[in-house]
């Protein structure tokens, strides 16, 4: 009995056989005929196939051996494949294979019939989990549209980048870009925060994953806020909130754009109560902004439910810059996994999708609890949680620093003094900045001027601040 003629007990996975539409031995079998018969086939089709496509255990074992030798820089025949799969397989059901295949230069098209078969039998899965999914009114319909629309987006996949391309023809094609800059069409898009603009060589540029490190009370969430709601004016931003639910980023947008205390816009009936005039004119400044809101959980927020909830923004308001507040907070594939391999897992996955959808992702971090050990608390590359994921995958990495939060009573210039640190930048210099926080307003905006002094008193704070017309 061949690997591609098997009794339905023995088919697919463990299951009864596939519906014929739903599978496509014949394709399987001429596949790794081919790959058998001449390796280089082999080259032409491992950037779209996986095991998991082959609807027949027999033939998912054929290919897991031959890619495994392959890979290993071995030549794999009928033979090797015999001995490596140690008698799963036998000898007459290999050769079948490699007398079956008419032609190994069909290879690419069998290949990507194994891998349409395979999509339509995990769409007829996802469809009898969308059928469960209609029937549990335990749950609201939001939630069980959205969680389908994950499901079925899991299932599309880009075609491949495939195209080596020579240096010259790249540099041809590089130079009209150069014109353009020069010219003003393509530039970056800036932060609001002028130093920041000035390391990044203007702003930020799109298939960039940016992370922004703090310790709690730091200002992390503010400074994100900050620099979304500024984009927001001219490009679409996106703030995936899984720490503080709408209500509360409401209250921070109002104290950003109304400029009104955040303790007033919590409390209206205390103190001078709350200032609706400045509230109001903060929702008007509101209405011409691009910033949209999602408030999940971070216990359900895969990296693959991000990736759907960022494709369905993308199409419906062409978003631009996605916030994520914060990744320690998001859930891993796999719960069973380490959490080093699931914070991995969602960087990977978060560059991933900053350049699938041609966006900026500004990601918030949490700092490891060791730098409380230090003297110096300045955050470093070091300090980030499982900060190997991050000092690979995120092309900037800033790490924000307030002396105030460590030293409530320090003074002077100090209470309203944050440095920003770019702890790594990909294509451009590291160093630090300084930033003006406005605490009770939850904003960041530029410094402009040196450093406070720790010998600053509070009469110079208060001169220092009339300067900047914040007094």
């Amino acid at each position: 009995m061949s690997a591609f003629d098997l009794p339905p007990e023995m088919a697919g996975d463990g299951m009864a056989a596939p519906r014929p539409e739903l599978s496509s031995l014949e394709s399987e079998a001429c596949l790794l005929g081919a790959c058998l018969l001449d390796n280089a086939s082999f080259d032409r089709v491992s950037d779209i196939l996986l095991p998991e496509h082959f609807s027949d255990p027999l033939n998912r074992a054929v290919f897991t051996e031959l890619a495994r030798q392959l890979c290993a820089g071995k030549a794999a025949d009928v033979v090797t494949v015999f001995e490596g799969l140690d008698g799963r397989v036998s000898l007459a059901s290999l050769n079948e294979m490699a007398q079956y295949v008419p032609s190994a230069a069909n290879a690419r098209r069998h290949a990507e019939i194994v891998v349409e078969r395979y999509k339509a039998r995990q769409l007829l899965s996802i469809s009898g989990e969308v059928f469960d999914l209609a029937h549990d009114t335990s749950r609201p319909i939001a939630e069980r549209v959205e969680q389908a629309q994950s499901r079925l987006a899991s299932l599309a996949q880009d075609a491949p980048r495939d195209e080596w391309v020579s240096a010259y023809e790249g540099m041809v094609a590089h130079t009209a870009l150069l014109e353009e800059r020069a010219d003003g069409k393509v530039r970056a898009w800036p932060t609001g925060l002028a130093d920041l603009d000035d390391y990044l060589e203007g702003g930020l540029l799109p298939g960039k994953l940016v992370v922004i490190g703090a310790r709690p009370a730091h200002g992390k969430t503010a400074l994100a806020m900050s620099i979304g709601l500024h984009m927001a004016q001219d490009y679409s931003v996106g703030m995936m909130s899984m720490e503080m639910p709408h209500r509360d980023v409401r209250d921070r947008m109002t104290a950003i754009l109304g400029g009104v205390p955040l303790s007033s816009v919590i409390r209206p009936n205390r103190g001078d109560g709350l200032n609706w005039t400045d509230v109001i004119a903060g929702a008007e400044r509101a209405r011409n902004l691009n910033f949209y809101v999602s408030d999940e959980p971070g216990a359900r927020m895969t990296i693959h439910r991000l990736r759907a909830k960022a494709r369905n923004l993308k199409r419906l308001h062409s978003l631009n810059v996605l916030l994520v507040d914060y990744v320690g907070l998001m859930a891993g594939v796999d719960s069973k996994q380490s959490r080093a391999y699931q914070i991995e897992e969602i960087t990977t996955g978060l560059k991933s999708l900053a350049k699938e959808l041609d966006i900026v992702v500004i990601a918030l971090a949490q700092l490891n609890r060791e730098i409380e050990k230090r003297v110096n608390r300045r955050p470093m590359l070091s300090d980030f949680r499982d900060s190997g994921s991050f000092e690979q995958d995120a092309d900037v990495v800033l790490g924000l620093h307030r002396e105030a939060a460590d030293k409530p009573d320090i003074g002077g210039d100090w209470t309203n003094y944050a440095e920003l640190s770019v702890l790594k930048n990909r294509q451009g210099r590291t160093g630090a900045m300084g930033l003006f926080y406005d605490g009770p307003k939850t904003k960041f905006s530029n410094w402009g001027g040196p450093a406070p002094q720790r010998s600053i008193q509070a009469p110079a704070r208060a001169s220092s601040l009339k300067s900047r017309g914040l007094s």
